[in-house]
């Protein structure tokens, strides 16, 4: 049976400056990174599919970027696997002392909140250290996908009380933002002003999602697969009738895409 340890060994054979594979001898840190991401959303898509099989086949591809980066840290004197390990038992311990020590919370909304002031407390210590003003923002990955970070950097406002209580401010300033590109367009604006108020748009759209507890992410690769059922459907039925999809024109493809929103509510019916 294979365990942890055999995964490492194996990395560190694929790493060996003389007997190891060319390819993964010369990888970094930076060039390894596009791979951890695409792995990431590969784990995603796998339970998004409900494939198990995937999954572990997934979760396993995912398991080794971290073994990778072990190693090149390893290498350069830094840290190693087990540094890694310990680093994270140690935070789940301290972050829950309802399972580790005598602290009692009786509620999943209790624990989010507990775990929300303990990660506070890490980012005041953080910047104390730094010698600097912690701030609710510390943190935030700038690397995260735009809808995901747009999303924590509202849930951190919401904490401090930086929020509408209702849906309703939220719809109507979803409605100001697109006046404003309105009239922007209208002023003929600037492509940097556009893009500016494309990106309020949005963000406010991020907003009403969260009020709404849907993750907007999770609702844009919906709507970006519902996309591609939509187009392929509308790809058939204009090749059905002998026309190419280029000379077919909008009025024709737009016939095909309301016979797959029709087709769509019949499978749900």
């Amino acid at each position: 049976m294979s365990d942890i340890n055999q995964l490492l060994e194996i990395m560190a054979s694929l790493r060996d400056p003389e007997t190891g594979c060319p390819w993964d001898k010369k990888q970094s840190f930076e060039t390894i990174l596009p791979y951890t991401i695409e792995e990431t959303y590969e784990v995603a898509q796998a339970i998004e599919d409900k494939d198990m099989a995937s999954l572990k086949v997934e979760l396993g591809d995912l398991l080794f970027q971290v073994v990778f980066y072990a190693q090149m840290a390893k290498e350069q004197g830094e840290f190693d696997f087990s540094d890694i390990v310990e680093g994270i038992s140690n935070k789940l311990i301290s972050r829950h002392p309802h399972v580790f020590a005598d602290t009692q919370i009786t509620s999943a909304e209790a624990q989010t909140q507990a775990w929300d002031e303990h990660k506070q407390r890490e980012r005041e210590a953080k910047a104390q250290d730094e010698q600097r003003q912690a701030s609710v923002m510390d943190d935030i990955p700038k690397a995260l996908p735009g809808l995901m970070r747009a999303l924590k950097i509202q849930r951190r406002a919401a904490r401090v009380g930086f929020d509408w209580a209702e849906t309703e401010p939220v719809l109507a300033k979803i409605e100001e933002e697109i006046a404003e590109i309105r009239q922007a367009l209208a002023e003929g604006a600037d492509h940097d002003h556009i893009t500016h108020e494309v990106g309020d748009l949005m963000f406010a759209c991020v907003n009403l999602a969260r009020h709404l507890k849907v993750d907007p992410e999770v609702a844009m690769r919906g709507i970006n697969q519902r996309f591609i059922q939509r187009f392929q459907y509308v790809e058939q039925h204009v090749q059905n009738q002998g026309i190419r999809l280029e000379q077919a024109g909008l009025e024709k493809m737009t016939e095909g895409w309301e016979l797959a929103k029709l087709n769509e509510t019949k499978v749900k019916q």
